[in-house]
């Protein structure tokens, strides 16, 4: 039986809080025998509670193509693995705190003792150094200090790895609340999960997991965007349209962005025989590639993303895309028209003004000679922000249709806020966003 999303998002919650369940069936009234007591059986079930989330998202930060396929894409599944890294974080910051305050009942000294041990214990201290690390790599995810830097950003997320490990020494020592051999199954399990996801993520992914090409030629729709036309050099990328990859140039010539890797969508169809990748200079590894020469070497891995159905049902469909966020319609279309496939597609493209309206001329004639494919423009300044009035207008069965919608976040947030009003359900919404992918 294949599982939905909303199952496949459930089961992922359902295995990290299982060590928190069994722990809630080791409850025994001695627990509640006082306030002391049960804030000591607190503290312990944050600290499991905390871990098992903590690894949880550890596991799915695998990046395996083609694993993000049930969740609904690598965007959908990358929120999964923040929300349990973000309430993991939470419930293992009260951990030592309730603790702390239980032990305050008996002695104030023990309670300090939780706090600030001593040198002569290392489990206590190997728990302090897991919750400090978490606290540096995880700090960006939460924006306080603004939007963060994207390489920092990934750079910092390397301490993931031994903040896992020592919080699972600490956990290892002091475990007293799961049963033996089951605190051992769980920890070790899913420490197991956690270790493959990130041995594959740095070890196989950086090397035999990516594809190599060359990049073939240049081309300039518009100014401060280009689409990079990229060769194989050996076994090519097997994708459909509307997925995305991750491209590392491997150009030491570059301004910025030698062997950083970015989320990119492809914009070619599968049957073409080059990749073809739109990137628009908005950060300074995609600035660099504005000035990519050809003939480097770049390396691809994925394909990721879920955006268009897999099988050609040419089910009525509205698309709603904002600046380069064309992109992945951009492939659907030259793949349509590749493959003769069926369409019922009405596609409103949002930008600025017409100097902001990439690949304009070819969406135009693609149009014009698939009668399947309608095209209407949206010029912000013209007209303001997209609303329901436009979308009925151009396109009056909207609310039987299912939307697909990529572009800036605010654009996002209104066609979910449109698609309310018209009446079409939260499950027929696709979107595609990059935040910290």
């Amino acid at each position: 039986m294949k599982l939905t999303q909303r199952q496949t998002h459930g089961s992922i919650w359902l295995l990290a809080l299982l060590p928190s369940a069994v722990a809630l069936g080791m409850l025994r009234p001695g627990d509640l025998a006082s306030a002391g007591s049960l804030l000591n059986y607190l503290g312990r079930l944050t600290g499991i509670s905390g871990l098992s989330l903590m690894l949880a998202a550890a596991a799915l930060s695998c990046r395996v193509p083609g694993f993000d396929q049930p969740f609904g894409g690598l965007t959908k599944l990358w929120r999964t693995h923040h929300l349990l890294a973000a309430a993991g974080f939470l419930l293992l910051l009260a951990h030592p705190v309730l603790l702390a305050f239980a032990a305050a009942e008996i002695r104030l000294d023990l309670a300090l003792s939780i706090l600030l041990p001593g040198w002569a214990e290392p489990a206590l201290w190997s728990g302090w150094a897991a919750l400090l690390l978490m606290m540096i790599f995880l700090a960006p995810s939460f924006k306080f200090f603004g939007e963060p830097d994207y390489q920092r950003w990934k750079n910092m997320h390397r301490l993931a790895a031994p903040a896992v490990v020592l919080a699972l020494v600490h956990s290892l020592f002091l475990a007293r609340t799961l049963p033996w051999p089951a605190d051992a199954v769980f920890w070790l399990g899913l420490a197991a999960l956690a270790v493959a996801s990130m041995g594959y993520r740095f070890l196989y992914a950086r090397t035999l997991g990516r594809h190599r090409y060359r990049l073939e030629r240049v081309e300039r729709p518009a100014n401060n965007v280009v689409e990079l036309a990229l060769a194989s050099e050996g076994e090519p990328l097997q994708y459909t349209a509307g997925q995305f990859v991750y491209l590392t140039a491997l150009d030491p010539t570059l301004p910025a962005g030698h062997r950083e890797e970015h989320p990119y969508t492809i914009s070619s169809a599968p049957e073409e025989s080059a990749l073809r990748i739109a990137v628009q200079g908005l950060g300074d590894a995609s600035r660099a590639l504005q000035h990519a020469r050809p003939g480097i070497e770049m390396a691809v891995e994925g394909p990721y993303g879920a955006f268009f159905p897999t099988e050609e049902i040419g089910e009525p469909e509205l698309w709603i895309a904002g600046g380069i966020g064309i992109t992945p319609f951009l492939g659907r279309i030259r793949h349509i028209i590749a493959s003769e496939s069926p369409v019922d597609a009405m596609l409103i493209f949002c930008v600025q003004d017409e100097s902001r309206a990439l690949f304009l001329d070819e969406l135009v004639a693609s149009s014009a000679r698939e009668p399947g494919l309608r095209l209407q423009m949206h010029y912000f300044y013209q007209q303001g922000p997209l609303g329901r009035e436009f979308v009925e207008t151009v396109c009056p069965d909207a609310a039987s249709r299912t939307v697909h919608a990529c572009g800036p976040m605010p654009l996002l947030s209104i066609v979910h806020s449109l698609s309310r009003q018209i009446g079409i359900p939260h499950s027929r919404i696709v979107t595609e966003e990059f935040d910290l992918l």
